[in-house]
């Protein structure tokens, strides 16, 4: 005999055969127990959860010889018959291919003779909802009132295209779609039987992969037998041109520690291995909603199909992001899931993808990494109460609520001179020039080359007990604030005079009127001001 498809060798004989849909296959069993068979039934329900499977042995069920227990016996000529197709009594139709009034107007017709060698003249029309309006409507009455010796099972994926009329006249069954664990058992028969073995972690990523769908569990397993009769997460993953769960840990690592360029060769060496960018990012959109899980729930058995070992990893995985940057991640591959659907070169914009998720965004000072606005928020509250504590922001600042008897802060005339958080000096230091600045200059290349660079150029004076750094580089004041730079000036000032003091940056160039901020930024903003006006 010719090779024929799991999905097909293994499907349910009757309804104890059935998994994942017990509220439905009872009911059956005990209409036909107890005879109170229905005239019309609507089976409804996403793609593989057993619709075609339960009309079938119904159609043998109430047309067998001798049932046991409202099952059919599969061992009588009527039962044979109908899964031979040589009865004719049960007729299934494809309503996407016979949808026409004319197919409507045949069953008319037929449905007034009786069976030949059945009891029940059992209609079958799959994909109902593909009938047209005209094939509908002349399809009312016969529904509605057929004969005592004809049954119609309809089965259809999207129940909301039907009329209200057909709905009227149908006892309705809505198959739910199969529980991983349901279709994991399912597999692991089917490969004892096939004798073959399958691992539980290969079992896992069948089901996922499936979507509640026992037919595609099938038809993947199927393919991953095709190249081993040791099916593990590898197989299958090669089977189906997807990333296997290893390199999705990967990906999420790398995009943990920001490093898109290897995230990016990943995707290329994927790529190169034959695996489909649609799956791919199907696979990062589960992956990372198995990190949300991890990252809110304590305990997430029952909601990540997989196995300790890995949900262990997931757990750790999850302690690398925050919250925010998850659902960020997740936000950027379902937009990106939405275009690859039409797009020519699918592998450019998940490389696009890749990009936004590492955090890398182009800015007036190039290319830079852009963290996420809950931890931005989260630093700026952070150097916001390290500059109310140490007193450089008092009660009368504006990011302190104001009680209205504050005294005004005069208005500066002097040039504009931008204040770094620090600690109050210990010791009083001369006005004037500041000798000691190639000292600490040179102090500073040991904690930080960047900024010793950019100090190359500028000079240092005294000035009320406080270091001013006179510069014409209009940037200097964010590049030093920008990842804490400002620690490491602190360090090499005090490791050279001994004692801590307060630092500001003073600009003798004419600064351009900087451009409309975002509300972090105008947070910043209001604090300079206000630090200004005190300093000056």
């Amino acid at each position: 005999m010719a090779y024929q498809a799991l999905y097909r060798k293994w499907r349910p004989s009757d309804f104890n055969d059935v998994y994942g849909q017990g509220h439905i296959t009872h009911t059956l069993k005990t209409e036909v127990e107890t005879g109170h068979i229905s005239h019309a039934y609507l089976f409804t329900g996403s793609r593989g959860t057993g619709k075609t499977s339960c009309a079938k042995i119904l159609s043998k069920a109430v047309n067998c010889l001798h049932p046991v227990d409202g099952n059919p016996c599969n061992e009588c000529e009527i039962c044979k018959g109908i899964d031979s197709g040589s009865i004719m009594d049960v007729v299934e139709i494809d309503a996407a291919s016979n949808n026409g009034v004319e197919n409507i107007r045949d069953i008319r017709e037929e449905v007034n003779f009786t069976p030949a060698f059945t009891k029940y003249r059992v209609y079958i029309i799959d994909e109902v909802h593909m009938l047209s309006i005209s094939a509908f409507n002349a399809l009312l009455k016969t529904l509605e009132e057929p004969p005592a010796h004809v049954i119609f099972i309809l089965a259809t994926t999207d129940v909301h295209k039907l009329p209200a009329t057909v709905l009227s006249r149908c006892q309705r069954f809505d198959f739910k779609r199969i529980t991983p664990d349901d279709i994991i058992a399912r597999l692991k028969y089917v490969a004892q039987n096939e004798n073959v073995t399958i691992t539980d972690d290969a079992a896992s990523l069948i089901a996922n992969v499936a979507d509640g769908g026992m037919r595609d569990a099938l038809s993947l397993m199927d393919r991953a037998i095709s190249i081993s009769d040791n099916i593990t997460s590898e197989t299958v993953s090669s089977a189906a041109g997807m990333a296997g769960t290893n390199s999705l840990f990967e990906f999420s690592d790398y995009i943990a520690k920001e490093d898109f360029t290897s995230a990016l060769l990943l995707v290329t060496k994927l790529h190169t291995e034959a695996c489909d960018i649609s799956n791919i990012c199907q696979g990062l959109l589960s992956h990372f909603r198995n990190l949300m899980v991890s990252k809110t729930v304590q305990n997430c058995n029952g909601l990540i199909i997989c196995s300790a070992d890995e949900l262990k990893r997931y757990k750790e995985r999850a302690d690398q992001y925050t919250i925010t940057k998850i659902l960020e991640c997740i936000d950027i591959l379902t937009k990106t899931a939405d275009v690859i659907k039409y797009a020519n070169n699918k592998k450019i914009h998940l490389e696009s993808a890749v990009i936004k998720m590492c955090g890398v965004k182009n800015t007036d000072k190039g290319t830079q990494f852009y963290p996420a606005a809950e931890e931005r928020i989260i630093a700026l509250e952070q150097k916001l109460q390290e500059i109310i504590e140490n007193g450089i922001a008092p009660a009368n600042s504006s990011l302190v609520p104001k009680t209205g008897n504050e005294p005004q802060a005069a208005a500066s005339t002097e040039k504009k001179t931008h204040v770094i958080e620090g600690s109050r000096s210990d010791k009083p230091l001369v006005d004037g020039t500041f000798g000691l600045w190639p000292e600490v200059q040179e102090a500073v290349l040991n904690y930080d080359p960047p900024l010793y660079g950019v100090l190359a150029n500028t000079t240092a004076l005294i000035r009320d007990n406080k270091l001013v750094i006179v510069t014409d580089n209009t940037t200097l004041k964010a590049f030093i604030i920008e990842n804490e730079r400002y620690k490491s000036l602190y360090k090499a000032i005090e490791e050279v005079t001994g004692t801590k003091i307060k630092v500001s940056v003073k600009c003798t160039a004419t600064e351009p009127k900087a451009p409309s901020l975002n509300p972090l930024q105008n947070i910043i903003s209001k604090v300079d001001e206000f630090n200004n006006g005190n300093n000056n």
